[in-house]
């Protein structure tokens, strides 16, 4: 700004804040054709119109504020807060979302800008719920001629479209195999081993309180990061015996001892199709989550796999979430899903929460495909380890 403009704006702010609105307009205009490139000045020249009960000045003020820079964000809260007052609710919940979208992670909001981020947050969500409830409505008679698998796939869509949810992708950690569609949950019956398995949940949960009364100390955290690793999400558990686990199968490779000691477990985990991919799988555990412990949101290494769980020790108040699709453990009841969809666990109760975890390989690869994983996954492996 000029300092001719740089004065005209100084003068234009002093007569506004003494309530001389005449004056303070003549300046900012003045100050605005003086350096056109400024989108603070039509802001506060809208500040003016809106004291003299302009509506049309001050939706012309705006716009001529985002017209210079239509990522302004205080420029995008006058937008939304005067469509607001001119009862537009609609088209405000919108401009409030525009303006959320540039806005600065929360921690980071500008203090004068907070109340104004804050209403807008009030009003997308009141606006995300109203529209969630209205297709929930409109939608009812469609989605009774659904199959129940499938009416979960449009509740989830509805969701998105109100805004509620966002979509959720595979995001592979290490091996990514493309073109696998991303279900959260998959279907037992894809499973033919699954029943015979819930079957020996009484013999594997007599095992589990053995090793849990006998051998404590084999229990180690699950979360175990060097000194030095970034820890991102998982600082609060990284090597915290609230989340930790008695490995019977790790990295691919069998743990002996602990096998030997739980032998209806190790029976049962034989008769398992497990996925064996050299350096990553199978893995099996008995994963215990402390009381009153959250797992973060985290995604897995490879959708070539999916992760089962088998309730053992379930007390109420535990909780499951894979993208959209939120579950309650059921103790001797399996859930198959693909873990490298965003994912998190919380044990809301005062006792621990267990359950039997392990890898499969995801039904929709094909066996030869199943050999391309392994080839794939070996082949990274030895480049790896090249000087």
């Amino acid at each position: 700004m000029s300092s001719n403009a740089d004065a005209l704006f100084q003068q234009g702010v002093e007569a506004l804040s003494r309530g001389d609105l005449a004056t303070a307009g003549d300046r900012l205009r003045a100050a605005a054709a003086a350096s056109p490139g400024e989108a603070i000045v039509p802001l506060t020249l809208a500040v003016v119109h809106r004291q003299l009960g302009d509506p049309e000045g001050e939706h012309a003020a705006i716009e001529a504020s985002l017209a210079v820079d239509a990522y302004f964000l205080p420029g995008l809260l006058a937008r939304a807060d005067l469509l607001e007052r001119r009862g537009r609710r609609r088209a405000a919940a919108t401009a409030y979302a525009n303006a959320l979208k540039v806005a600065p992670p929360e921690p980071h909001w500008p203090p004068a800008l907070r109340p104004g981020l804050e209403r807008a947050r009030q009003v997308v969500d009141a606006n995300s719920e109203a529209l969630a409830a209205h297709l929930e409505t409109a939608l009812a008679g469609a989605r009774e001629a659904l199959a129940p698998d499938l009416a979960e796939r449009w509740d989830e869509a509805a969701a998105i479209m109100a805004g509620l949810s966002r979509p959720y992708r595979s995001e592979s950690n290490q091996l990514h195999v493309p073109r696998l569609p991303a279900i959260p949950f998959f279907d037992r019956a894809a499973f033919p081993w699954a029943a015979a398995l819930e079957f020996r949940t009484e013999a594997i949960r007599g095992e589990l309180e053995a090793v849990m009364r006998e051998q404590a100390d084999a229990f180690s955290p699950y979360i175990a990061y060097r000194p030095g690793d970034p820890v991102n999400q998982w600082r609060e558990l990284n090597h915290s015996s609230r989340w930790s686990s008695y490995h019977l199968w790790r990295g691919g490779e069998p743990v002996v001892e602990n096998l030997e000691r739980c032998p209806e477990t190790a029976r049962a985990l034989r008769s398992v199709e497990m996925a064996e991919i050299g350096g990553l799988c199978p893995n099996a555990m008995f994963s215990v989550l402390a009381p009153r412990t959250a797992i973060p949101p985290h995604t897995g290494e490879t959708n070539a796999r999916l992760v089962a769980h088998l309730p053992l020790i379930v007390p109420p108040g535990c909780a499951y979430r894979v993208g959209y699709e939120n579950r309650r453990w059921t103790e001797g009841e399996l859930l198959v899903f693909d873990d490298t969809i965003e994912h998190e666990a919380r044990n809301d109760s005062d006792q621990p929460r267990v359950v039997l975890i392990f890898d499969v390989w995801n039904p929709l690869l094909q066996p030869a495909e199943r050999r391309m994983v392994q080839a794939m996954a070996a082949a990274a492996r030895t480049f790896a380890l090249e000087a």
